[in-house]
């Protein structure tokens, strides 16, 4: 398996692979370059979310500033809106469905380390350079959800279709579909009446 391949499967990988850092880097310079347009210049923007972010569907409004990690590995539906300061550690697969919307300040991380401080180590090479191991786990979060400020979805999460998650929650574990959930650690609050 390739270091891109492990990463994809939530296996323990080499960040500092030549392949992960060439898109990484890629990624990184079409956010700036994204970041540094005004919302008036569409058909620039639309050019650079053509590289950055390949698989939206139409309707896809990102505000920025916005970073992504790879950006390629993450997939948006139509009528996708994300505001201010949105940020997507999409090292392992982020999926989100059709009308989405995300307040400012949301960071979506798929990323993780070991919580075993011997394995986060940073590690050296024979020859000097140094390296560490990482993994993470996919991110799902359905259609029609509407993720308020200041939200951080956590790798391994499930947000099912049609919930609302309250602003400043932290999203560790599944939300089931058509749920109000909030806080720290996000919890379910209450279901959701969804109209025919």
């Amino acid at each position: 398996m390739t270091e891109k391949e492990k990463m994809l499967a939530g296996e323990p990988y080499d960040p500092t692979d030549k392949e992960l850092t060439e898109l990484r880097v890629r990624a990184h310079r079409l956010s700036q370059l994204y970041n540094q347009t005004f919302e008036t210049d569409e058909q620039e923007r639309r050019q650079l979310l053509d590289e950055l972010l390949p698989n939206r569907g139409k309707g896809c409004y990102i505000q920025s500033p916005v970073q992504f990690d790879y950006g390629v590995f993450t997939s948006v539906g139509e009528n996708f809106y994300a505001n201010f300061n949105f940020t997507v550690l999409d090292t392992c697969p982020v999926n989100i469905g059709d009308n989405v919307f995300f307040g400012p300040n949301c960071t979506v991380a798929t990323a993780l380390h070991f919580l075993d401080p011997a394995e986060r180590r940073m590690r050296t090479r024979e020859d000097g350079s140094p390296y560490d191991i990482e993994f993470g786990k996919p991110v799902t979060i359905g259609s029609d959800c509407w993720i308020a400020s200041n939200v951080v979805i956590c790798a391994g999460v499930t947000i099912g279709e049609g919930c609302v998650i309250g602003a400043g929650s932290v999203v560790t574990r599944d939300i089931p579909p058509h749920t109000l959930a909030a806080g720290n650690p996000c919890r379910p609050i209450k279901k959701l009446t969804v109209k025919a």
